[in-house]
C-alpha cells in the first residue's frame, strides 16, 4: 500500500486537483480510455463452470454496458499440494493449456470471438511469479525456480504452499514465460493481461514482456499491485487502487470526511506516471472470498462507494455478482456457483444502477481514464456532512454528491448552469449555478452532461 504524502487539498478554493496527464503511451489501445472492467470467476459464474455459460451471458453483460471482461486464470490447475478439492486457479500446471473444468480450447476461442463480436474486449489473468508443483518446468528446468539449500521453495514471505517460486535471474525462464504470454495473444487474440502479484516480479521482466508483446498487438496491461508506481512507467497502464479501498470503507462507516478521499486523489495525481491510472473497486475475487462481502465492508454505503469508483479518476471494476447484490463469500477452492436467478428476483439487484454508471462512464469524456479524462475539482458546500466534486473535460461535466452520514442531508452545491441528466434519468434537467439537493442517508446524487 502506497504511503501518502499528506498534502492537503484546497477544496474550499475550488482549486482543481493536478490531474493533468501527458499524452498516453502509443502502446495503449484507444478503447481502454473509456472502458469498465468486469471480472469473471469462471468456476463460480455458472452451475457448470463452463466457458459456454459465459458466452451465453454476453448479451446481458453488453446490455448492462460492460466493455471489457477479465477472466480469472483459465489454465490447468496443479494437483500436487492442491488446496481444497479443486485447487486455486492461481496454481498453474501449464501456461498454454486450458483447464478442462471450464471447457475446451475451441470453446474458449468461441467465447473470445463472441466477446469481440459484441464490441467488447477480453483480458486474461497471468501468474508469472510462481507455478504449480507439477508444472513440467519443475522436472525439466529446476534451475528456473528459486532454491534454498538445493530445494525449490514457495514464494518467500507467503503461505502459498501449493505453488513454487520462479527464479527471474534465469533468462531462459523469462524467454519461455514471454513466449507463453505471446501464445494467447497471437493464437487467441486476447486484448491484454491482468498480472497477478505483479510487484513480486522484477520490474525489468514486465518491461521486457510488454515490449515483446506490443510487437503483436496493442494490449491493456493491469498490475495487481499498489506498492510502487515504477511498474507504471514502462510496463503497465493501470494498477490496483489499494489506497482507495480502505478509504471507502472508512467513509462508508461514517468515520471519514472529504479529505479522506481528496488527499488520495491529489497525491495520486502527482505520483502516477503520465498516461497511467488506478483501477477503482469496492470488491474483487480476493476481497470477496477472504475479507468479506460488500455488505460486510460498506453496509448501507455500498452503492455510494460504488458510485465513487466510477466517478473518481481511474477505471472502474465490477466483480461478477456485484450487479445483483451478491451477499456471500464465494469459496475459493471449491465449487460455489452464483445463484443468478435467486439474486435477480430478490429485489436487491443493482443492475439498473451499474447500467447507468457504465453509460455515463462511456458517454462522458470527463470520466475517462488517464490523459483522456477530465480534471477533478472538490467543491465547497454548506454542509460538512456532504462531499461534492465535479469532473470536467471541455464542456462536458459530471457532478457527484455523496452523503457522508446515515441521515438525510439538504445541501447547496455550486455548479455550472446547464442541462444535465440525473443518474438513470432519460430526460435532462436544467440546473443553475447553485443547486439545492436533498441526499438520502448514505446516498448519492450524480448529474452528467450526457446519459
Amino acid at each position: 500500500m502506497r504511503r501518502l504524502l499528506g498534502i492537503a487539498l484546497a477544496a474550499s478554493l475550488l482549486i482543481p486537483v493536478g490531474v493533468a496527464y501527458a499524452a498516453p503511451n502509443d502502446g495503449v489501445p484507444s478503447w481502454a480510455k473509456s472502458t469498465n472492467l468486469y471480472e469473471v470467476n469462471v468456476r463460480q459464474f455458472s452451475d457448470n463452470s463452463k466457458f459456454t455459460s459465459v458466452t451465453k451471458a454476453l448479451p446481458r453483460l453488453k446490455k448492462m454496458g460492460v466493455n471489457t471482461l477479465w477472466l480469472m486464470p483459465i489454465y490447468p490447475i496443479g494437483k500436487k499440494n492442491r488446496l481444497g478439492s479443486l485447487g486455486s486457479p492461481y496454481s498453474i500446471s501449464n501456461y498454454t493449456g486450458v483447464n478442462p473444468e471450464y471447457g475446451t480450447a475451441a470453446e474458449l476461442k468461441a467465447l473470445i470471438k463472441a466477446t469481440h463480436a459484441q464490441g467488447m474486449h477480453i483480458i486474461f489473468d497471468w501468474v508469472a511469479n510462481h507455478t504449480a508443483w507439477d508444472h513440467p518446468w519443475i522436472k525439466s528446468h529446476p534451475d528456473w525456480y528459486t532454491q534454498v539449500g538445493g530445494d525449490i521453495v514457495i514464494p518467500p514471505g507467503t503461505n502459498w504452499n501449493d505453488v513454487a517460486d520462479l527464479n527471474f535471474d534465469n533468462q531462459a525462464m523469462r524467454k519461455a514465460m514471454i513466449a507463453a504470454m505471446k501464445y494467447w495473444v497471437t493464437n487467441f487474440d486476447i486484448d491484454g493481461y491482468r498480472c497477478d502479484a505483479a510487484g513480486m516480479v522484477p520490474q525489468d521482466f514486465w518491461e521486457q514482456a510488454t515490449t515483446e508483446l506490443a510487437k503483436s498487438k496493442k494490449l491493456f496491461m493491469l498490475a495487481e499491485d499498489g506498492s510502487s508506481t515504477n511498474l507504471l512507467e514502462n510496463a503497465f497502464t493501470a494498477n490496483y487502487n489499494w489506497t482507495l479501498r480502505p478509504a471507502l470503507k472508512t467513509v462508508a462507516a461514517g468515520m471519514g470526511s472529504e479529505s479522506t478521499i481528496s488527499n488520495i486523489v491529489e497525491n495520486q495525481s502527482y505520483l502516477y506516471p503520465a498516461g497511467s491510472y488506478p483501477l477503482n473497486f469496492i470488491t474483487n475475487h480476493d476481497e470477496n472470498s477472504w475479507n468479506g462481502t460488500v455488505q460486510e465492508d460498506y453496509g448501507k454505503g455500498e452503492n455510494a462507494m460504488a458510485v465513487l469508483t466510477y466517478t473518481l479518476p481511474g477505471m472502474p471494476l465490477l466483480y461478477n455478482g456485484q450487479e445483483v447484490g451478491l451477499d456471500r463469500r464465494l469459496q475459493f477452492f471449491e465449487k460455489d456457483p452464483i445463484d443468478w436467478a435467486s439474486y435477480s428476483s430478490s429485489g436487491k439487484s443493482r443492475t439498473a444502477m451499474y447500467t447507468a454508471l457504465n453509460s455515463i462512464k462511456l458517454n462522458n469524456p470527463a470520466l475517462w481514464a488517464g490523459p483522456a479524462g477530465g480534471s477533478i475539482r472538490f467543491l465547497e458546500t454548506d454542509s460538512y456532512n456532504v462531499m461534492a466534486f465535479v469532473r470536467t473535460k471541455g464542456a462536458n461535466r459530471v457532478l457527484t454528491v455523496i452523503n457522508l452520514t446515515n441521515t438525510k442531508q439538504v445541501v447547496t452545491v455550486p455548479f455550472t448552469a446547464g442541462s444535465y441528466y440525473l443518474l438513470g434519468a432519460t430526460k435532462a434537467t436544467k440546473l443553475g449555478k447553485s443547486v439545492k439537493l436533498t441526499v438520502a442517508g448514505n446516498g448519492y446524487v450524480v448529474y452528467s452532461s450526457k446519459r
